[in-house]
Order: structure tokens, then sequence, then C-alpha cells
């Protein structure tokens, strides 16, 4: 059976996760692709910050932990995400049923949500997100359930998505390893894409919150088109042409500076 592009870099992953190095002839055979597809699958996730080339085959990033990891991709551009999450806020009213995707950018939302005033449901599949909110009294908090892997801190897998019939998702709040006009919101990690596909399905509006650093790129898998995204957030004014390409696709842009930069 052939396997597709998103498939095939999980499993390079799950392989560099267990074992931290590979070479290009061995995980060949035992994937059953060529050398030629598999040299230029990791050509690409080295150029995605995923791991690093070396000869005849690829490593984690530094050893020990991989940029792709959860706690790395926290440390990132944290800051932006910050701001990106106050500009979110801004779009939540009372009493509304909101959905936070477990990235680290809808992390710093729901730890700005703790500390306000205002009642509502959030719907998460981030196990730190939802132990962020638990600490607010006035938000009813519903983790989805699934399966938990060692190496991410979201839940995986769609055993628990039948909780989604019983509430109404007003907004969900997400982000991914890139955006772009093209595809929409992508991401490399092919059981989250799995579930935030069917998350999707079930919001009534889908605000993409996304830093700079990953405009106008895109990784190995859709999860939200564009015709499926209302608003954009991101924390640094896009090209003229990225702009135009969201109006066509009738997405809403917030790119919301930093305060030291907005100053100068």
């Amino acid at each position: 059976m052939k396997m597709f592009v998103s498939e095939r870099r999980n499993k390079i992953m799950e392989h560099l996760y267990e074992k931290k190095r590979l070479t290009v002839k061995g995980l060949a055979l035992e994937i059953g692709v060529s050398e030629a597809t598999l040299r230029t699958d990791l050509n690409k996730m080295e150029e995605e910050g995923m791991l690093i080339r070396t000869h005849g085959g690829a490593i984690l990033n530094d050893g020990t932990e991989s940029d792709t990891s959860f706690s790395a991709r926290e440390k990132k551009n944290k800051q932006e995400k910050i701001q990106i999450a106050k500009e979110g806020f801004k779009f939540i009213e009372e009493k509304q049923c909101i959905l936070l995707d477990a990235s680290s950018t809808a992390l710093e939302l729901a730890r700005y949500l703790k500390n306000q005033a205002i009642r509502l449901t959030v719907v998460t599949s981030g196990l730190n997100t939802a132990l962020e909110l638990k600490e607010n009294p006035d938000l009813t908090v519903i983790l989805i359930g699934g399966v938990v892997t060692n190496r991410s801190s979201s839940i995986e897998g769609t055993l628990g998505l039948n909780i989604l019939d019983y509430v109404n998702v007003d907004i969900m709040f997400t982000s991914g390893n890139g955006f772009s006009v093209e595809n929409g919101l992508t991401d490399f990690n092919l059981y989250e894409v799995s579930l935030k596909k069917q998350l999707v399905k079930k919001a009534g509006k889908i605000i993409a919150m996304v830093d700079a650093s990953k405009i106008d790129k895109s990784s190995s898998a859709v999860f939200a088109a564009p015709e499926e995204i209302s608003t954009l957030i991101t924390d640094k004014s896009v090209s003229q042409e990225f702009s135009e390409g969201l109006k066509q696709k009738n997405i809403e842009l917030i790119a919301s500076k930093l305060p030291s930069e907005a100053s100068l």
C-alpha cells in the first residue's frame, strides 16, 4: 500500500524519537519506500526544523529534544504567542463555549483566561491547557479523551470526540506548524492532524493563532483549509501579496505587534 507523505514523516519522527538517529538505507527498507523518496522527505523536514541531516541519514536536532517536542515549541517565540493570545481573547464573549487545541499558543490563551472574570465552557485536547484552566472556578473545562503519548502534551486519536455531540462550540482557537494562503493550517503529526480535522468540523468559527515564524509555510498535512478559517492572528505585518491572498479567501487578518514594537 502506498504511504502518504504525512505517514512517512510520522514514521521518520517515531524512528528518531526511539533511536535518536537513522540511516536512509535502513529506514527505506524498514518502511518500504525508495531511498530517493526518503532523502526528499528528510531534506524538506530539515528545512522545517524537524531534524538535522547527516551523511547518509538524520538525527534529532540536539540529540535529546527535538524542536518539534512540546517543551521546545512552548519556549519558542513566547512573547509573541502571549501577545497573540491577548488578541484572541478579544473575540471571546461571556457564556460562550470555546475550543482550544493542544498548541503552545492556545496554552498561552489558557494562561491568560485563567486570570479573567468570565464564565465560559472550554473544551480542549491539551493536557497542560486543561490544568491551567482548572484554576479558574468560572470556567467549565472539558478535556477530550484519547491516547496520551510520552512526547506530547496533547490527546491523540478520536476516541473521545463524541463529547462534542453534547456541546455547541462557538469558536475554535488553533495553531499549526505552518500557515499559507494556499493550504491553510498544516502540521506534521499525523495523529494530531486527524484529531484537529474533526475538531474543526465541530466549531462554528475557526481562529488561527500563528506567530510570524510559521507564516507562509506549509507542513506535511492540512487540518484546516483556508475556506474553514475566519480569522488569522499573527504578531507581525505580512506582505501585501499575502494580505491580498487572505482577502480573496475571506480571512480577516489581525497583525498585533509586541508593545515594544508598537511604540517605535
